[in-house]
């Protein structure tokens, strides 16, 4: 079982609330649920159903609040993200395996 210290620095970890991941950020509640519909981010859920929400998922919320208050539709906010996120992993791949035909 992970420490507690291991927790703090995972950013996979869900560790806030829905109530404090709209406050930081800058989002409403109902703004982080139509994130979920739109499939940019699926927060885990507590044993009692209540959404939590890593730093990796906030940090893809605040990227699409930002790209929505500057006109974005949401959907299409959500389907960029979706896309540089794809694109930065293949990237990632690539250079890998780059590096292992280098040695």
């Amino acid at each position: 079982m992970a420490q507690p210290d291991d927790m703090l620095d995972d950013e996979d970890y869900p560790a806030y609330t829905m109530g404090r991941a709209a406050e930081i950020t800058g989002a409403s509640q109902d703004f982080l649920r139509r994130l979920d519909e739109a499939k940019l981010i699926t927060p885990f859920r507590s044993a009692g159903g209540h959404r939590r929400y890593s730093r990796y998922q906030l940090r893809l919320a605040a990227r699409a609040r930002e790209m929505v208050d500057h006109g974005t539709a949401l959907e299409a906010a959500c389907r960029i993200i979706i896309l540089e996120n794809q694109l930065e992993d293949a990237l990632r791949h690539h250079e890998s395996y780059q590096r292992a035909d280098a040695a």
